[in-house]
């Protein structure tokens, strides 16, 4: 078939807008939902699986990992210990959570700062320790990157110590599990911090979000993560018969299934080091595992990145409050919940059953609560909402880790038990 000039010209310029189009692709972050993979051998650091392992993404909280990995590098140069109280500014109570509910010019210490970093995923905690060390977080994020490059993770670039949203600050799967393996090595005596189930602050208790933790056998750290550019992040580590295996997922679609799949990678990889190790699968599509299918199919369908919301959620007046413990399995994912950041699962809704001065009345409402709903609450957990200082505090006695239907529903079978109960909106 002859072509005219003028046909074969809008045809170079077809390709040439195609062309630049698939550039302009690659060189931007994975999109929400990109799933990414690797396990490796703790001790050698030999790759065991991978899919996707150079395919840059948002961190989201496994940011937490770089910032612990400096306040340990503090704490073994004798410059802080675990008892120095760093002072919350303005900036660092006004981060979106999760948070502690920090208030400008309240002191804390190094170790609970650790603690709520490790459990909480608290992002107040995290601008305090980057401000006690570096100053300002900008300059605390600029020795991030230092500190990434000397480890070398060669794609990375921190902005922000918390994980909260920024086009900016990217990773990698491969990163995060060089991440891992450095702090493990270089930090073993902090590292048990990382397997600390519950902590008490302010009075309050403090449950970890790493469900995982929880049940898979020899896990003992190290970090989950959430934002809606990234979907459900996790660096694992296990330690059975002597061997450690580290496991990074970047994408999952919600906690609980990202959570499994993981358990399937680290099954996987403890069997490749009973064999003698593994070689890498250069962007292996799912290494036989049964539960990939979906997250490869929707891999494959991506066609442009997301990004990230420019700006944080509008952050929530500054409070002692909002000590949650995660629900202990998760809810549906709100994709238009952008600015949803953390570990916990952004469509947690909650009950509450009243507001009381003391904190025992409230667990107990709560408890008793639970009780009558039976079945409706073997996947959320009480959670004591504190408000206020002296004698204006207050106790909102809640169960959190429900979704929105099944909130309502709980409060409709309290009602009709004579039991007042209201559902609430966790993005109200």
């Amino acid at each position: 078939m002859h072509l005219s000039r003028t046909g074969f010209l809008n045809r170079i310029r077809l390709f040439a807008v195609a062309l630049a189009a698939v550039l302009a692709l690659s060189a931007q972050p994975a999109e929400a939902g990109r799933y990414a993979s690797i396990v490796i051998d703790a001790e050698s650091g030999s790759v065991l699986h991978a899919a996707n392992p150079d395919a840059k993404s948002y961190p989201a909280s496994l940011t937490k990992v770089m910032t612990l990995f400096l306040l340990f590098d503090e704490l073994d140069s004798g410059r802080i210990r675990l008892d120095t109280k760093f002072t919350t500014s303005a900036h660092a109570a006004a981060q979106s959570p999760s948070k502690l509910g920090l208030e400008p010019g309240e002191k804390i210490s190094v170790e609970s700062l650790v603690l709520a970093l490790v459990t909480k995923s608290a992002n107040d905690a995290a601008v305090v320790a980057a401000e006690g060390i570096g100053g300002t977080e900008a300059h605390f994020a600029q020795m991030m990157t230092r500190k990434a490059q000397a480890l070398g993770m060669r794609s990375t670039v921190y902005r922000n110590a918390s994980g909260l949203p920024d086009l900016s600050q990217v990773s990698t799967v491969r990163d995060q599990a060089l991440l891992g393996r450095a702090l493990i090595r270089q930090h073993p005596g902090y590292y048990k911090y990382f397997s600390t189930r519950q902590f008490v602050y302010d009075g309050q208790p403090i449950n970890t979000h790493n469900r995982l933790m929880l049940r898979y056998n020899g896990a003992d750290g190290i970090k989950t993560g959430y934002i809606h550019a990234s979907g459900f992040n996790l660096i694992s580590s296990a330690k059975r018969d002597g061997q450690r295996v580290i496991g990074v997922v970047f994408g999952g679609s919600t906690a609980a299934s990202r959570d499994k799949h993981m358990g399937q990678l680290l099954d996987k990889g403890f069997a490749r080091l009973r064999k003698g190790g593994g070689v890498e699968m250069a962007e292996a599509g799912h290494d036989d595992l049964p539960d990939l299918d979906e997250l490869v199919a929707a891999a494959q369908a991506a066609k442009a990145p997301a990004k990230p919301s420019a700006k944080a959620a509008k952050p929530a007046p500054a409070k002692k409050v909002a000590m949650r413990a995660p629900a202990r399995a998760a809810a549906a994912d709100d994709d238009d919940d952008e600015d949803a950041v953390g570990d916990a699962d952004p469509a947690s809704w909650a009950i509450q059953v009243g507001a009381f001065g003391e904190y025992r009345p409230a667990h107990k409402a709560a408890s008793d609560a639970a009780k009558k709903l039976g079945g409706l609450v073997s996947k959320a957990s009480i959670d004591i909402d504190k408000t206020g200082k002296g004698a204006k505090t207050v106790y909102r006695a809640r169960i959190s880790g429900f979704t929105e239907d099944q909130a309502r529903a709980a409060c409709k079978r309290l009602g009709k038990a004579g039991k007042a109960c209201k559902p609430v909106n966790p993005n109200a």
